[in-house]
C-alpha cells in the first residue's frame, strides 16, 4: 500500500516539533561560547553515540544499500580503513588541538605556518563542507520532494527553502550544544530504521535474518576483498583510502571536530572516538546486509529501479505502508545530522577564521551574536543555492560523487596538516595558496588519463592520498632554510 503524501508531511512536521523542543530546552541562555564549543561541558558517551548518526547521514541512509549492486561487501575494507584513522585522529590530532585549545581546528595552520596557510585550510574547509552537506541534503529533499511535494505540485525550491528553514531555526541559538543532543535522537530513529527493514523484508521473504546469509552468498554479491591491483576496489587502496578519508573528513573537518572539542578534556574526547569507532564499523557491515537483501528481495519481486540511490525507497515503499513510513522516518533522522552539524561548522569557520569575531577586543558579546546569526543565514542562502544546482546531477551514486569531491579539496588539507606535523620546515607562507590549488588539478589531470598512461590502472578513492601526497612535496619545495 502506497504511503500517502499527508503521512509523510506529518511525519516530517512532527519530527521537526520534537527537534525544536530539544533545541529549545538546550539553547537556554545560550552564548556564542555554547554555540562554538558547548562550554566543554558535553558527556564524552553522548557525543560518541551521536556522531553515529552525523558519520552516517542521508548518504549512507540511501546510497550504500544502493551501492552493494555494483561493489559487492568491497565497502567493509573502506570501513576497516576508517577504523585505523580514527584512532590516527584519538592519538594524534586530538591531543594536539586540545594542547594548542582550538576552537577552529585551522587556527593550528596559522601559528605553525603563517596567514595564508590558515586562510587557505579554512577556505579549504569551506569549500568542501559546502559541497558535500549540499549533496547530502539534496539526496534527502529530492526523495521527500518526489514522494510528497510532486503530488502536491509543489515546487523544488519551496521544498529546499522550507528544509533549509527548519535546520536555521532550530541551530541558530544552540549550536554545537543543541547538535549534541539531537544526534542522539536522529541516530536512534535511524538505526532502528534500518533494524525494522530488515525484519520486514524478511518477514515479506518467508525467511528469517540468518536464512539470508546463505541467500546472499548464493546471489553472488558477498565480495569483499578484490585482489586485481588493476580494479578501482582493489583491496589495499581500499582500505588506505579509508583511513586517509577518515582522517580528513573527520579528523580535518571542523564540523566532527567541533563536537569532539566540546567534550571537558582531552581523555573523554578520547573515549568518545574509540567506542563511536568500534560501533560504526558493525553499524556500516549492517547497511551493506540491509543493501544484499534489498537486491535480492528487488530480483524475487520484480523491482526495478534506474539509480541504486532508488534501491532503499522503491523497495521499502512496496512493502507496506507501515514499512515505508519507517523508511521516511530513518531518512529524515539521517538528513538532519548533515545539515544542521554543517550550517553550525561552516559559521563556527566562517566566523572565527575569516572574521576573528572570537578574539577581537573592540567586539562585544552582544555583537559578536549578531554578526553570528548574519554568517549563519548566510551560510543557509549558499547551502540552498547549492543544492540547486545539484538538483540537475543525478547521474551516478551520490555517495561517489562525495567522496570525489573530498578527493580533491581535502586533500590540501591531509598536506598541510603532514607537512605541519612531521616536519620541523616552515614555509613560504604566501605560496601555499598556489600549492592548493595546482595539487588538486594535478590530480584531476592524472585521474582523467590514468587507463592510458598507467597500464590500464584506474583512480578510486586513492586519489585523496595522492592529493595530499603532491600538497606535501610542494610545501618541502617552498620549505625555508632554517626549521620550526
Amino acid at each position: 500500500m502506497k504511503v500517502q503524501p499527508i503521512v509523510i508531511l506529518s511525519i516530517f512536521i512532527a519530527y521537526s516539533a520534537l527537534l525544536f523542543i530539544i533545541a529549545g530546552i538546550t539553547s537556554r541562555k545560550s552564548t556564542n561560547e555554547t554555540f562554538f564549543s558547548g562550554n566543554h561541558a558535553s558527556p564524552w558517551f553522548i557525543v560518541a553515540y551521536g556522531m553515529i548518526g552525523a558519520s552516517l547521514s542521508g548518504v549512507t541512509f540511501m546510497s550504500v544499500p544502493g551501492w552493494v549492486k555494483d561493489t559487492q561487501f568491497s565497502y567493509m575494507v573502506v570501513v576497516l580503513g576508517y577504523l585505523f584513522g580514527y584512532f590516527v585522529i584519538a592519538l594524534v590530532l586530538l591531543p594536539l588541538y586540545y594542547r594548542l585549545k582550538l576552537t577552529s581546528i585551522y587556527s593550528y595552520l596559522d601559528q605553525r605556518f603563517g596567514f595564508w596557510s590558515y586562510k587557505t585550510g579554512a577556505a579549504f574547509f569551506i569549500l568542501s563542507r559546502t559541497l558535500g552537506a549540499s549533496l547530502r541534503m539534496f539526496l534527502v529533499i529530492n526523495v521527500l520532494q518526489i514522494f510528497v511535494f510532486d503530488a502536491w505540485n509543489v515546487p523544488f525550491y519551496v521544498n529546499v527553502l522550507l528544509f533549509i528553514s527548519l535546520i536555521v531555526i532550530s541551530t541558530l541559538k544552540g549550536g554545537i550544544r543543541t547538535i549534541i543532543w539531537t544526534d542522539t535522537l536522529q541516530t536512534t530513529f535511524m538505526l532502528l530504521a534500518v533494524v525494522l527493514s530488515i525484519f520486514y523484508i524478511s518477514k515479506d521473504l518467508g525467511k528469517s535474518v540468518f536464512d539470508l546469509i546463505p541467500m546472499i552468498d548464493d546471489a553472488g554479491i558477498s565480495k569483499m576483498f578484490f585482489t586485481d591491483w588493476h580494479h578501482q576496489r582493489f583491496f589495499i587502496k581500499q582500505f588506505f583510502s579509508g583511513m586517509f578519508i577518515t582522517i580528513v573528513m573527520t579528523g580535518l573537518d571542523q564540523e566532527m571536530m567541533q563536537k569532539n572539542l566540546s567534550c571537558k578534556n582531552l581523555k573523554e574526547a578520547q573515549k568518545n572516538m574509540f567506542t563511536f569507532s568500534g560501533i560504526l564499523v558493525f553499524v556500516n557491515f549492517m547497511f551493506l546486509f540491509l543493501g544484499a537483501i534489498l537486491l535480492i528481495y528487488a530480483q524475487q519481486k520484480g523491482i526495478s529501479f534506474e539509480s541504486t540511490d532508488d534501491l532503499f525507497p522503491k523497495v521499502a515503499l512496496s512493502l507496506s505502508s507501515l514499512a515505508g513510513i519507517v523508511f521516511f522516518v530513518g531518512l529524515i533522522s539521517a538528513a538532519f545530522p548533515s545539515a544542521d552539524g554543517a550550517l553550525t561548522s561552516l559559521t563556527t569557520s566562517f566566523s572565527i577564521d575569516f572574521l576573528g569575531i572570537k578574539d577581537n577586543p573592540n567586539l562585544t558579546e552582544s555583537k559578536r551574536i549578531k554578526i553570528r546569526y548574519i554568517v549563519h543565514l548566510s551560510v543557509a542562502v549558499v547551502l540552498f543555492i547549492c543544492i540547486l544546482i545539484f538538483n540537475s546531477l543525478k547521474d551516478k551514486a551520490v555517495i561517489d560523487k562525495l567522496f570525489t569531491i573530498a578527493g580533491y579539496t581535502y586533500g590540501p588539507l591531509l598536506g598541510m596538516y603532514a607537512f605541519g606535523l612531521f616536519t620541523k620546515f616552515e614555509v613560504k607562507d604566501k605560496w601555499v595558496p598556489i600549492i592548493a590549488v595546482l595539487s588538486p588539478v594535478i590530480c584531476y589531470i592524472l585521474s582523467m588519463n590514468s587507463v592510458a598512461w598507467f597500464s590500464g590502472y584506474r583512480f578510486g578513492f586513492e586519489l585523496l592520498i595522492l592529493n595530499g601526497a603532491l600538497t606535501f612535496l610542494g610545501l618541502f619545495l617552498l620549505r625555508k632554510k632554517h626549521s620550526f
